[in-house]
């Protein structure tokens, strides 16, 4: 029986066929490459093919014979590697330039014109696992599946393998854990591969205090406090994933970095320290967006980034909307806020803000003034929960002659991001609920506000090119009558963040008192739906094909005549920072708009 040591093979073979240095030349290599796979799967053959450093030098134009020359040497290593992963270890490869083998041609008689190339490959049998063993491992350890006796021997199962047994003594608090030893052998006869892997578990150990490296301005005591890693826990990988993700979260560091000491200090303590690079203090951004019957939008912000040394964010930002719009006039909004990390708890975030705004819409006019404080509770990487205390004050006039709404509001919400890109998502979920106590004053009526927005994505194809799309939102107001409602916790529908096609909040509530003319206001309850087919074009240009409809009542959803539809089509650009919008859509439902209206932003609409 003949046995051959797999990692020494391995290593000969990569140190046979690497590269070296080649003569240069300038010449122009017409050569033609032939690629042959004598046996296997497609997959297989797809793999190599995609492999092949020579397929991809041949394609590109310009080429030379000293580049299609190197990469056939390349192709050596490159194409046993693929074979090895698919369990093929008695492969054979030949390349022959012009009917010479290239590993046989020294560098420095390169060619200086190639002709052909033939690449034939022969993977051989499938080698399977005699041997599959690993020990010990810690309790709940999961190996990698296909790591068992008769299963297929994929190479980059046995580093899998090695990867999860460690990874399992580590979750168990032994940071130090490692391969002692292994054994891999290849029985060519027998065409199976014994893989025979000892680790060293190492004692547990527990986290000292954190070290810093790169502090800044910010104060050491605030960044162990974000960081939260607990000084004399036992160890543990996902604390130490935990503390480096709270430190990004703060948005004051552009990296950080959580390295574990080499060394133990006696008489188990694995010290950490925290590398980090600080981002600039300050942030400007400015934004626009404009549609046809809206008008234009402008916003911009100001964030000044570890205001006092302790992590704390200071943010100003500001908007002027509807300029230019058709149905209403011009709106102003300014907001500052002071967002302070580990505040309470290492994964909650206070939040200390107040906002003012004169509002122009198309049904009343109105300033407003609110100012309260939050606190933003991070349960994972993806869900978060909000609670807060609100007063609001809200002065102004509508059909009805002159109003004023004042209240205290107690929010709580959640939300559930599961989606894999925030700002051009493919695939995964988005949930936002929340409900909202209000409590009013004088001629204010107290209740509760109910609202959600769910978004869903799905895609198909290669690289997800064609993406489905659909948005449901909606609300509900209970225990206040329609007028003791602030007129901007009333749901309207209609414009780009509801039914495009349909003019800005043109769908409401019409009020008839006998006394003053009718007069429109929100309701207390609102759906709307929206549903999008985005196809990608090329790299970065996509179509987008669209319908939405909103309703809104006082008297339940889904009566009759409460609701709109709008659908068009859009057109997608992606810039690298997130797609710019051009939307075109029209009516097709309801009483409250018609023509074409256009919608240019940036980003998806939802």
């Amino acid at each position: 029986m003949r046995k051959t040591s797999f990692s020494q093979a391995n290593s000969l073979v990569l140190a046979l066929f690497a590269l070296s240095a080649v003569m240069v030349t300038s010449v122009t290599a017409e050569g033609q490459v032939d690629f042959e796979v004598q046996a296997g799967d497609s997959d297989l053959k797809d793999q190599l093919r995609q492999s092949s450093l020579l397929l991809q030098t041949e394609a590109d134009a310009g080429h030379t014979a000293q580049e299609l020359f190197a990469a056939a040497r390349a192709d050596y290593a490159r194409l046993l590697s693929v074979l090895y992963a698919s369990g093929h270890y008695s492969g054979v490869i030949r390349i022959l330039i012009d009917g010479r083998e290239a590993a046989g041609i020294a560098p420095l008689d390169a060619p200086a014109r190639i002709g052909k190339i033939v690449v034939i490959v022969d993977p051989g049998p499938v080698f399977r696992f005699s041997t599959a063993r690993i020990a010990p491992l810690a309790s709940g350890t999961v190996l990698p599946k296909g790591f068992e006796t008769g299963a297929r021997a994929d190479s980059g199962l046995v580093t899998e393998a090695a990867t999860a047994g460690i990874d399992g003594w580590r979750a168990d608090g032994r940071a130090k854990a490692t391969v002692a030893d292994q054994s891999i052998t290849a029985d060519h006869p027998n065409q199976t591969l014994a893989a025979d892997i000892k680790i060293e578990p190492g004692p547990r150990l527990r986290f000292g205090v954190l070290a810093i490296d790169g502090a800044g301005p910010m104060r050491e005591q605030r960044i162990r406090k974000i960081a939260g890693l607990p000084a004399g826990a036992v160890y543990s990988p996902d604390e130490l994933r935990r503390a480096a993700d709270r430190l990004r979260r703060t948005g004051i560091f552009s990296s950080v970095s959580l390295v574990e000491d080499e060394a133990v200090t006696a008489p188990d303590i694995l010290g950490v320290t925290a590398i980090l690079v600080h981002e600039k203090p300050r942030r400007y951004r400015f934004g626009a967006e404009v549609a046809s019957l809206d008008g234009l939008s402008l916003t911009g912000s100001w964030l000044h980034r570890n205001l006092l040394g302790g992590g704390e964010r200071l943010s100003v930002e500001g908007s002027i909307t509807n300029i230019g719009a058709q149905e209403s006039g011009v709106d102003y909004r300014l907001g500052v806020a002071i967002d302070r990390p580990a505040t309470l708890t290492r994964d909650t975030t206070a939040r200390l803000e107040s906002n003012l705004a004169r509002l122009d819409e198309a049904d009343y006019t109105a300033e407003s003034f609110d100012f309260g404080l939050s606190f933003r509770h991070f349960f994972s990487d993806q869900l978060t929960g909000r609670i807060g205390l609100t007063y609001s004050f809200i002065d102004g006039r509508d059909g009805s002659g002159g109003f004023t709404y004042r209240n205290l509001a107690l929010p709580i919400g959640a939300t559930w991001d599961r989606r894999n890109d925030p700002k051009n998502a493919t695939r995964g979920f988005f949930l936002d609920a929340e409900a909202k106590t209000f409590l009013g004053f004088g001629t204010t009526g107290s209740g509760l506000r109910l609202t959600f927005d769910g978004r869903g994505y799905r895609g198909f194809g290669t690289d997800d090119r064609v993406v489905l799309a659909a948005r449901l939102q909606g609300g509900a107001i209970f225990g206040a009558d329609l007028l003791e409602v602030p007129r901007d916790d009333l749901f309207y529908s209609g414009g780009g963040g509801t039914v495009r096609g349909q003019p800005y909040q043109s769908l409401g509530i019409t009020v008839s008192d006998g006394v003053n003319p009718d007069y429109r206001v929100g309701g207390t309850q609102f759906l709307a739906a929206s549903v999008e087919l985005r196809t990608k074009i090329g790299d970065r240009l996509g179509f987008v094909g669209f319908l939405d409809a909103g309703q809104v009542s006082t008297d339940g959803l889904f009566t009759q005549g409460d609701w709109h539809a709008g659908a068009g089509l859009g057109l997608r650009y992606d810039t690298g920072l997130g797609p710019i919008r051009v939307d075109l859509a029209a009516p097709v439902g309801g009483n409250t708009g018609n023509g074409v209206q256009i919608y240019v932003g940036l980003g998806q609409s939802f």
